[in-house]
Order: structure tokens, then sequence, then C-alpha cells
């Protein structure tokens, strides 16, 4: 399989304790991706989070679902803007709970597809059917089929990322047009990710797989280097050919992104 490398972050609107606008955002995933040569700015683009036993959109519609809500105002259209201008691949995720995923999904795309930077859509499998992490129901290949076909009606270009740190919770057999994230956390050491990660990335190789790093629980060892970012994903790239995205989460991505460099 043939694909090139996305680097930037993952956001949402619960992760960083400010947000200092979309010119941050658009330098976080510039400053990202010039630290691996050959890569691009990409980001994991949270637009569903989870909202009691549903989704809470990020962006106005209709109320015809109990299990999906929307936020007043558009909280993503100015920075996707800026993303269409400057070259950064945006994933759309969404967080389903109970609420449909074909639902979410199609509310999503219908609202962003105008914007070009759009690469794909995501479901964190955490929340799959389920509003506890731990208890995400498993994708099959005919679910995650249907996913895919459903985006790529909008767009033949379109992928699907599926997330979670278990390889089980994933489709066993299905591999075109998909995309594996693993956002595992708690790690010793930089060598304890890499042990965890590597059943990851044999799991779906050569399919590609991207990883979401920088939690606050790995801070204790990752908070010793020099540039956390670009050490972590230097590692990750030399031990696993197949990675096609190397994501900083949000939740510590001030620290290392100050808004003042960005």
């Amino acid at each position: 399989m043939t694909f090139s490398l996305g680097a930037g972050f993952r956001h949402s609107t619960y992760g960083p304790k400010s947000d200092p606008g979309p010119e941050y955002w658009l330098g976080v995933a510039k400053q990202m991706s010039a630290k691996f040569p050959g890569s691009h700015p990409e980001t994991i683009w949270i637009v569903g989070e989870l909202a009691d036993k549903g989704t809470r959109l990020s962006f106005p519609g209709q109320p015809t679902d109990p299990l999906i809500q929307h936020t007043a105002t558009d909280l993503n259209e100015e920075v996707f803007k800026i993303f269409d201008l400057n070259g950064v691949k945006v994933w759309l995720q969404v967080e389903p709970g109970h609420a449909d995923v074909k639902k979410l999904l199609y509310e999503v795309i219908t609202h962003y597809i105008h914007h070009p930077c759009i690469s794909g859509v995501g479901v964190d499998v955490e929340w799959h059917q389920s509003s506890d992490p731990d208890h995400g129901v498993p994708v099959d290949d005919a679910t995650a089929s249907a996913w895919l076909a459903l985006a790529r009606k909008f767009n033949s270009n379109y992928r699907l990322f599926l997330k979670h740190w278990l390889p089980e919770k994933m489709p066993p057999h299905l591999r075109e047009g998909l995309f594996f994230i693993d956002d595992g956390q708690g790690f010793s050491s930089l060598d304890g990710m890499l042990a965890d990660f590597r059943t990851w990335a044999n799991a779906f190789n050569p399919a590609p797989v991207g990883f979401q790093v920088g939690y606050p629980g790995d801070h204790k060892w990752w908070g010793k280097f020099d540039d956390p970012p670009a050490e972590i994903g230097s590692a990750l790239l030399k031990s696993f050919p197949n990675t096609a995205g190397l994501f900083w989460v949000d939740f510590s991505v001030l620290e290392v992104f100050p808004p003042s460099n960005a």
C-alpha cells in the first residue's frame, strides 16, 4: 500500500485549556510537519464529542434524533478555511456513544464537504455503542465497509480511520481504505510505548497506521526530551514502516507548542 506521512495534532474542544485560535492551530500543524521531512500537515479534528449517551456535533443542525445534539454556532468553519489555503489535511472524527454512526458521518460530511482540506472521516471505537471507553463495541468488516462506502458516495478519495488501542476492536479482514490509529497511553518509557505500539503496527501491516502521542500520563518521560514530538515521532517511523500519521494530542499541545511560537 502507498501512503504519505501526515504529521500534526489531534483537536477537541475539551483537550486544551484554552483555544488560541485558527492561526495557532495552523502553526502547530506546520511546526509538527516540519519535524518530519517529506510529510504534510494533518490533523484529527473532533467534530462530534460524546454527550450523555450520544454525540454533540460542533455545528448547528436540525434536532431530528435525541442522541444527536448540535452547537448553536459552527466551531470549525473558520479554521477549516485557513487549512484549505495552507494544505492541511483534516480528518473529521466522531465519538458516537449510542448514536447512529452513519447518521453522524452523513451530517459531518454534508456540512463540511465544501472544504478541500477534508481527507476523510474517523470513528473513535472507544465510544462505539458505549458511554464507557473500556466497553466500545468492536467494529466488524461489514460495518466498517458500510461506513467507508457512505463516505465515498460523497468523495471517492475519502478514507475512514478507526481508533482504539486494542487491535481486536478493529475489523478482522477489511484493510482497503482504512487507517488504523492507536491512542494508547500510560507507558513507563519510550521503549514501553514502542513495545506496545509494535503489536498495533504489526497487526495491520502493510495497511497504514497512526499514533496519538503526548498524553499527560506519559509526561514523566517525554517531558525530559529536548524535542518530544520529534524524538517520539522519529522512533515510531524507524520502528514501524507502515506509520502514516503522527498526532500530538491537544491535552499537552499548549506546553509543547507555546502559542507565542506557533
